[in-house]
């Protein structure tokens, strides 16, 4: 037989006390995460917590039981109410991008054609995800109030499910999560491209480039004669007249070269 070290007991600690006007998810069954983003920030979560601790995370965010949730840069905040009087204070965290990293950003952004239409518009291309998401589960933390040290314990975890509603919503809290400005991202993606001279708005200034020589071949030439001649005879007198307006046209193209 073997010795099994027991796991904490919170028995004791008694039912949960219900909460009127919590933040209640959406999602009352099956899986979160409605958009690719929060589908792709669930998975993440998930993939190596303790199962048991995730359900009861769910039961709490479906059941109300979340009373504030603030996604800052670089950290989620929320009080969640246990069986406690006084609700617990459960935080997720992950690094914000350093400037390397921004950087990469937004030369990505800038690489790609409507990217940057995209975040104006308040949405994320999904091209972004390696850069944005998290690489790995153990890239984010947790921290709790509660006696429970679970990774996550079920406060934090029901923080964590609510936030991936919320990126559902807003798919620009991934870049707040991070600690990117998109004002500053959308300024570093067009200022390093855009050479104008602030000074000749309109360009009446600009030096543009000669006009490539052509052989000159006129519109005419390119015309069947048979049915030129023959739409030209239908308002003529005669094919003198018919000759004549074709030796004109002829002369205009040439004043055009």
């Amino acid at each position: 037989m073997t010795n099994r070290r027991p796991g904490p007991y919170f028995g004791q600690y008694g039912r949960r006390r219900p909460v009127v006007g919590g933040l209640e998810a959406r999602s009352q069954r099956g899986s979160f995460g409605r958009t690719w983003w929060g589908r792709e920030l669930v998975d993440i979560i998930e993939f190596v917590a303790d199962t048991g601790r995730m359900s009861r995370g769910r039961t709490y965010a479906r059941g109300g039981q979340v009373i504030s949730l603030e996604i800052s840069s670089g950290m989620v905040t929320g009080e969640v109410q246990g069986s406690q009087i006084q609700p617990f204070v459960a935080t997720m965290s992950i690094d914000r991008l350093d400037p390397a990293e921004i950087e990469e950003l937004v030369a990505l952004v800038r690489r790609q054609p409507g990217s940057l239409a995209m975040l104006a518009g308040g949405e994320v291309p999904e091209i972004l995800g390696p850069l944005l998401l998290p690489a790995r589960a153990s890239a984010l933390n947790y921290d709790c109030t509660c006696p429970d040290d679970g990774w996550p314990c079920k406060h934090a975890a029901a923080i964590a499910y609510l936030t991936t509603e919320r990126i559902d919503e807003n798919p620009l809290e991934i870049l707040t999560l991070r600690g990117v400005d998109l004002d500053m991202l959308i300024d570093g993606v067009g200022g390093e491209s855009n050479d104008a001279d602030v000074d000749d708005w309109f360009g009446d200034e600009a030096q543009l480039p000669a006009l490539p020589d052509v052989d000159f071949r006129a519109a005419i030439d390119d015309l069947d004669p048979l049915l030129l001649r023959k739409a030209i005879r239908s308002v003529s007198d005669g094919e003198r007249a018919v000759d004549a307006a074709v030796r004109e046209l002829k002369a205009l193209y040439q004043q055009l070269r």
